[in-house]
């Protein structure tokens, strides 16, 4: 799955919460992300600028489904959880047994292979402490670090009712 297809798929509350925690912690990014968005359409930034903060959600919200905006939109949900949820992201390493530098961030290469039994109980641990679409996000996120992703997570996701973007 592709960031596009995430946006396709996501349950709009949780992308208006990123973009409200993204407006409020990195203005920078904000604007930035507004004014991507903007050129991919070939539109002036003031264009979405003059819109309602709700308005402006919702026109990037639609944007990001568009595959022209793949990279922009997976660079914003890698920015939200790696600053906006590092408690998910430690939570999901320490699990795991990936080491970190203490914030979430890898330090060294991606497993290979996630081990079955960590990565079952790792998934209940975020689901106790964490909302499921959260945690489902977070997840498919990161089944995009590598190529084809790992077959063990992405059968999870298929196969877990409780790990529904939607």
């Amino acid at each position: 799955m592709n960031s596009y297809e995430i946006y396709q798929t996501i349950d709009p509350a949780l992308i208006s919460d990123m973009f409200k925690w993204i407006r409020e912690n990195d203005r920078r990014l904000y604007k930035t992300a507004v004014a991507s968005l903007a050129a991919n359409r070939k539109l002036r930034p003031i264009f979405v600028e003059k819109k309602s903060v709700v308005d402006q959600i919702a026109w990037m919200h639609k944007t990001l489904k568009l595959k022209t905006s793949d990279t922009i939109g997976e660079h914003l949900l890698q920015v939200w959880f790696m600053k906006g949820q590092k408690e998910l992201l430690i939570g999901f390493c320490d699990g795991m047994g990936i080491e970190h530098d203490g914030e979430g961030s890898v330090e060294g290469t991606l497993p290979e292979v996630l081990d079955d039994e960590k990565l079952k109980a790792t998934i209940e641990a975020l689901l106790d402490a964490h909302d499921a679409k959260l945690v489902t996000l977070y997840l498919t996120v990161f089944n995009l670090q590598t190529k084809n992703g790992w077959d063990n997570l992405g059968g999870l996701l298929e196969s877990d009712e409780r790990l529904t973007l939607s």
